[in-house]
This record gives C-alpha cells, sequence and structure tokens, in this order.
C-alpha cells in the first residue's frame, strides 16, 4: 500500500509514541539507537508495523 506523507507522518509519530512509552520494538536494532523515531522509522521501512489505515473511497 502506498501512503501519503501525512499518513506515514501519523504512523511513524503513533508508533514512535507507543516504543517511548515502552511498547515492544519489532525488530533487531543496534545497541546505540535509542532514539523512538528512528526506530519507528526503521520499522516503517520494514514494513513490520502492526498499524492500519483506514481510508474513505
Amino acid at each position: 500500500m502506498k501512503y501519503t506523507r501525512f499518513e506515514k507522518a501519523r504512523i511513524i509519530g503513533a508508533r514512535s509514541l507507543q516504543v517511548s512509552l515502552g511498547a515492544p520494538v519489532l525488530i533487531d536494532i543496534p545497541e546505540n539507537m535509542i532514539d523512538p523515531v528512528a526506530i519507528a522509522m526503521l520499522e516503517f521501512e520494514r514494513d513490520v508495523l502492526p498499524i492500519t489505515v483506514k481510508r474513505d473511497e
């Protein structure tokens, strides 16, 4: 599925909030990576996020 830049920003923002509040990370990350936004972006790029977008079409 192709996401708009607004959907992508919302997904990454929501996931980074979850990670910062203690949600388990879904991928193996380097030890020195602690930024929740960077972790969420990496998860988004690897297409492992459990977040869906519902569109009214």
